[in-house]
C-alpha cells in the first residue's frame, strides 16, 4: 500500500475499433446519444493523451505494451500538474485544441460535457457492469457517459489498533453510536488526546462530511440533476452528528499543518481519522507499523458499512479528437483488468474495474481488501457543471457549523438557498 502515496495524494479515479464516432447535431450534454459502436481492428496513428501526477510521468513507458500490439499507432503522452490541469482542459476545450484523450478528474467530468468538450462513451466499448458503481456514475451526465472510469480512490477509517485495544475494542465500530463511543473510548481509556480528527470547515471538508448524510439516505439532486435537493432532514441530522465531534471535544476544532495529522497519529495524539489509501503510506513512514494501527470500513448509521465517498481519475475523449478511433482503443485497453492490476503494479492506482482485484496483492492483501470492500458503497457527487461550486458553499457551512456559528438545519438551509442561485448548468 505504500506504493499509493504519490500517486493518488494529489487528487483524490481508470480490441475493438471505432467505425465513427460523433455528437447528434441537436444534442447537448446530458442529451447526446452515445457514439457508435466499435468495430474490429487495431489502433493507427498519434493518440495524444494528457494526464497528471504520477500516471502522467509513468503512462508514457506503460503504454510501450499498447503500442507494441498496434505497432501502427504511437502513443504521446504529455505529463499536466493537478493544479494547472483544470484550466489547460479548460482552454484547450474553448480553442478546440485539447489531446485526443485526456485523464480527468471525476468533479470536472460534468462541467467538461457541458462545455462541449467531451465525446460520448461509443456503446460497448466496455461493460458498464465491471465498474465499481460509484465510480461509473461519475461519468454520467444526464444519463450519457462521458468516458471511464480509470483508478478510484475511496475513504475508510484509520485508528489506532494497539489504543483501541487497550481502550477495550478488538473490533471496529459499525454504527454511529458506536463510533461516538469509539471516540471516547481512545480518549479516556486508551490515552488519545482526541478520539477521532475531522475536517473542520476549508477546501475539501465536503469529502468528510458527505458520506455521513449519504449513509443517513440524502440525495443532492433529484434523479435527473437539474435541481439541488440539500435541504432535507437526513442532510440536517447528518452534519448535526459530524459536528458533535467538535461540541465533544473529541476532534480537533482547527486545521492541521502538513504533516501534523501523521506525526499526530503515530505519537498517540489522534486515536483515528478517516482518510484515503495514500496515508497508509504516510502514517507508515511516521514509525507506525500494522501491529499499531488497522483500517476498517466507515460504520453505517444504525449498523454495517457506511457510504463513503469515491474519487480517483476517468478518462475521457475530446471531442475535437482527429483519431478518436486510436483514442477510445487505447481507453478500452487501459480499461482490460489484467492491464489495471499491471498499472496498479507499476505506480499503486486502485482499479476500477472490480475484477482486477480478483488476483495478486489486491485480493490477498488486508488493508486493499478493506478498499475494496468500501469502494462497493461508495458514492460520487452529482456529476453536475456547477458541483464545484456548490461544493465550496458547502466547505464555508461546515466550518461555520464545526464552530458552533450555526446549527445543522440553518447550514443545510443557506447551502439549498446557494445551490439554488447557483443551479445545476443542465
Amino acid at each position: 500500500m505504500k506504493r499509493t502515496t504519490a500517486t493518488i495524494a494529489g487528487l483524490a479515479v481508470a480490441g475493438l475499433l471505432l467505425t465513427s464516432c460523433g455528437r447528434s447535431d441537436d444534442a447537448g450534454a446530458g442529451g447526446e446519444a452515445q457514439s457508435d459502436a466499435i468495430s474490429d481492428g487495431k489502433a493507427t496513428g498519434t493518440i495524444e493523451v494528457w494526464a497528471m501526477g504520477t500516471e502522467g510521468e509513468k503512462l508514457g513507458d506503460f503504454v510501450d505494451a499498447f503500442e507494441e500490439a498496434n505497432p501502427d499507432a504511437d502513443v504521446e503522452v504529455t505529463a499536466v500538474p493537478w493544479e494547472s490541469a483544470h484550466d489547460k482542459i479548460s482552454t484547450a476545450i474553448a480553442a478546440g485544441k485539447g489531446p485526443d484523450v485526456s485523464l480527468v478528474g471525476t468533479t470536472w467530468t460534468a462541467e467538461f460535457a457541458e462545455a462541449g468538450g467531451l465525446m460520448p462513451t461509443p456503446e460497448g466499448l466496455v461493460d458498464d457492469a465491471d465498474f465499481f458503481p460509484g465510480a461509473k456514475s461519475s461519468t454520467e451526465v444526464g444519463g450519457t457517459a462521458y468516458g471511464v472510469p480509470w483508478y478510484v480512490e475511496t475513504r475508510v477509517l484509520f485508528y489506532r489498533k494497539d489504543l483501541a485495544q487497550k481502550a477495550g475494542w478488538s473490533e471496529p465500530p459499525t454504527s454511529w453510536d458506536d463510533l461516538k463511543q469509539f471516540a471516547r473510548d481512545l480518549e479516556s481509556k486508551g490515552g488519545a488526546k482526541y478520539g477521532l480528527n475531522l475536517q473542520p470547515g476549508q477546501t475539501g471538508s465536503w469529502q468528510s462530511y458527505l458520506p455521513f448524510a449519504w449513509t443517513d439516505g440524502a440525495a443532492l439532486t433529484n434523479d435527473e440533476g437539474t435541481e439541488y435537493t440539500i435541504d432535507s432532514p437526513q442532510m440536517a441530522e447528518a452534519l448535526d452528528y459530524y459536528t458533535s465531534y467538535f461540541d465533544d471535544g473529541l476532534s480537533m476544532t482547527r486545521t492541521l499543518d502538513p504533516g501534523e495529522l501523521e506525526s499526530g497519529f503515530a505519537d498517540g495524539t489522534f486515536g483515528a481519522f478517516i482518510s484515503g489509501p495514500w496515508h497508509t503510506g504516510l502514517v507508515e513512514d511516521a514509525g507506525l507499523d500494522d501491529s499499531q494501527y488497522a483500517v476498517a470500513p466507515l460504520p453505517g448509521k444504525d449498523d454495517g458499512i457506511g457510504t463513503s465517498f469515491v474519487g480517483g481519475g476517468n478518462l475521457a475523449v475530446f471531442k475535437d479528437t482527429d483519431n478518436a478511433d486510436g483514442a477510445w482503443k487505447l481507453v478500452q485497453w487501459l480499461s482490460e483488468p489484467d492491464v489495471q492490476q499491471d498499472f496498479y503494479d507499476e505506480v499503486g492506482d486502485l482499479p476500477s474495474v472490480q475484477s482486477a482485484w480478483d488476483t495478486g496483492e489486491l485480493s490477498s492483501d488486508p488493508q486493499l481488501k478493506v478498499f475494496g470492500e468500501q469502494l462497493q458503497e461508495a458514492q460520487s457527487p452529482p456529476a453536475v457543471p456547477t458541483w464545484e461550486q456548490v461544493a465550496a458553499s458547502i466547505d464555508g457551512l461546515v466550518e461555520q457549523a464545526s464552530r458552533g456559528d450555526v446549527s445543522g438545519e440553518d447550514a443545510v438551509k443557506q447551502m439549498q438557498s446557494d445551490a439554488q442561485s447557483i443551479g445545476t448548468g443542465l
